[in-house]
């Protein structure tokens, strides 16, 4: 394959983003994984996915996107891309990577 294109699935605050690159790398920024080279669906598809419209609109101006390790739930690479969507996580079937407490500062009300 000589232009590979890897479907990465990440949580962003309550949302699972699915989403497709030409490019994935280990960033120098400890703890993120780079993505560039973002592949989103033909123009000319009769069918207008809103989730996907959302995910063009979010990334039109994007050359390249730092995601959090913690973050990244699957990377694959695929044969050819698919629809990217973005999905609202209900319930909490998803565990969240713990996150130490806020510091508290003195005079901070409780």
């Amino acid at each position: 394959m000589s232009n590979p294109i890897y479907k990465v699935i990440f949580h962003n605050q309550n949302q699972v983003y699915e989403l497709y690159a030409r490019a994935i790398y280990q960033s120098e920024m400890y703890g993120f994984i780079e993505v560039e080279e973002f592949v989103f669906g033909e123009k000319s598809q009769l069918l207008v996915d809103p989730s996907e419209e959302k995910l063009k609109t979010e990334f039109a101006s994007v050359k390249r996107s730092y995601i959090p390790m913690h973050s990244i739930v699957r990377i694959d690479e695929v044969e050819k891309e698919g629809t990217g969507k973005i999905v609202e996580v209900k319930g909490d079937k998803i565990a969240q990577f713990p996150f130490p407490a806020p510091m508290r500062h003195p005079g901070d009300s409780e």
